[in-house]
């Protein structure tokens, strides 16, 4: 029997609260290039692990830091002067049955495939350097891999939360970054970067979108040009915005740092794209929460999911599996406006036996806890007795953390 407490609660569900602020950094955000690239790390050690060894072992690449490297951004093309360096690092199992695992030469891998894969302007071995500091893990915690059991035990003691549904203004803040950085968009504007970041904030049924993006020099002859391609996307943003959320008001700002009349030090002008290339640095677990967002008005987790791995550690697994609990409740049971799920493990218990499940709940008006609260716990039990199958789709990084 598992532990699942159902519970309900008074507060005004987040869509109808007078204040909502809601963050996203998009693809090019030196953050979101650190969580993306150690999860792709880890998937890439999970691969190799069941190749050569046939199960995944011991691994928790899930720190980083991609520190700023230097160019001249320049009206035309600017250069790239010092590289970023990119640190990949904590613990990764090496040897397993006489059996060598190339860890590092794999972590670098995965950062090359990623990057090649996402950020057009940006070398992977022109401008990222790469330091490796993967480790062997503690004995205790890699002998986790070796206990018998269809699920593993947890490999620490943590906790997370997750919700459903997201409001209007979260999936408005994260589609307009996914907006910004399709195919189809770079296409109309090669000269939008993937470094993106929007910030929304809706004060009762008026929101206001604050959008940063980097230019890409080579795509901008001049100041005048800047300003002229500015304006296109600024009034596209608009017009995306408008046809898919409804508010009574909408503002939307582009790039406010920029003054006209000051060259290249009045806009956000870059070589590559990435703000990474010269102004900010990033690091793992600064960036989305797992369903693509910053919700300021939402409890969230601290534990950083990208590069944890994907069969014992709760840090990612409990991380993503409430904010599928919490879409399966809603969708399942009738009556409800918002969920709130919670897991909480203990080191070495099995990752379906959380210390508690708890499921938080918001009712429309005219309903009872009382005859909803066991067909919700039921797919709480339901979605744990799956873990299993949820723990292979993470493996695989077919469940995106970002």
């Amino acid at each position: 029997m598992r532990n699942i407490l159902v519970d309900y609660s008074k507060q005004i569900p987040v869509e109808r609260q007078r204040v909502e602020i809601v963050e996203r950094k998009g693809l090019g955000h030196p953050d979101s290039m650190c969580d993306a690239i150690m999860d792709k790390v880890s998937v890439r050690l999970c691969r190799e692990y069941l190749e050569k060894i046939g199960s995944i072992l011991h691994h928790n690449a899930d720190k980083s830091l991609l520190v700023a490297g230097d160019v001249e951004p320049c009206f035309g093309g600017g250069k790239v002067k010092e590289p970023m360096l990119l640190i990949l690092g904590d613990r990764a199992t090496g040897q397993a049955g006489g059996v060598s695992i190339p860890i590092k030469e794999l972590a670098v891998e995965a950062a090359k495939e990623w990057i090649k894969g996402n950020l057009r302007f940006v070398h992977p071995e022109k401008h990222i350097r790469y330091q490796v500091e993967l480790k062997q893990g503690s004995p205790e915690l890699t002998d986790i891999f070796k206990r018998k059991g269809r699920v593993m035990g947890a490999n620490d003691t943590s906790a997370a939360v997750g919700y459903y549904p997201m409001t209007q203004l979260e999936r408005i803040v994260k589609e307009i970054e996914q907006h910004i950085n399709s195919p189809l968009f770079k296409k109309s504007f090669p000269e939008a970067g993937e470094d993106v970041k929007v910030m929304g904030f809706r004060k009762n049924s008026e929101i206001n979108l604050t959008i940063s993006m980097a230019f890409v020099d080579r795509y901008v002859k001049d100041e005048q040009d800047y300003f002229r391609k500015k304006s296109e996307i600024l009034e596209g943003l608009k017009t995306f915005a408008k046809e898919n959320a409804t508010f009574d008001r909408l503002n939307l700002d582009l790039n406010t740092l920029d003054i006209p009349g000051r060259g290249i030090d009045g806009t956000y002008l870059t070589v590559t794209g990435t703000s990474a290339e010269s102004a900010d640095s990033g690091e793992v677990g600064r960036g989305n929460r797992v369903n693509g967002v910053i919700p300021l008005n939402r409890p969230t987790c601290s534990e950083a999911a990208a590069g944890k791995n994907p069969v014992s550690h709760v840090g990612k697994i409990y991380n993503l599996l409430t904010h599928r609990i919490a879409k399966s409740v809603y969708e399942q049971v009738p009556g409800l406006e918002e969920v709130y799920i919670w897991l909480l493990s203990q080191i070495g218990k099995p990752i379906d036996q959380p210390s508690i499940a708890a499921a938080q709940v918001v009712l429309q008006s005219g309903n009872s806890l009382d005859t909803l609260q066991n067909n919700i716990a039921k797919v709480v039990d339901a979605e744990l007795a799956r873990i299993d199958e949820f723990t292979v789709d993470l493996a695989y990084g077919r469940i995106p953390i970002c």
